[in-house]
């Protein structure tokens, strides 16, 4: 990894992380060759104040997928949930004018 801010690609917003997010638990989907140190570390330094207290990490596997009789896989990733501490900030996921 050439940069912190190259661990974390996106956040991962469905129905289920939405919920978990009142837990203090956000989901992302992360560089395939990161470990969780590694995953720690950008978290805490891409969002000021955030003190992460554990990382859970899942590899989603490639699907297959058809349209007609065009056959292909839809490409795996690396998903992290991420804890944060209870005295920590929360991470605003949708930008800084969103409340």
């Amino acid at each position: 990894m050439a940069n912190l801010y190259d661990v974390i690609r996106k956040p991962i917003i469905t129905e289920k992380s939405m919920m978990a997010m009142d837990q203090k638990k956000y989901t992302f989907e992360v560089a395939p060759k990161s470990t969780k140190g590694l995953i720690k570390q950008a978290v805490e330094a891409v969002f000021d104040g955030v003190k992460v207290e554990s990382v859970k990490t899942i590899s989603v596997k490639q699907k297959a997928k058809r349209v007609g009789r065009y056959s292909g896989f839809k490409s795996g990733y690396k998903k992290a949930i991420v804890t944060l501490s209870a005295d920590s900030k929360t991470i605003n996921v949708f930008g800084e004018d969103a409340e």
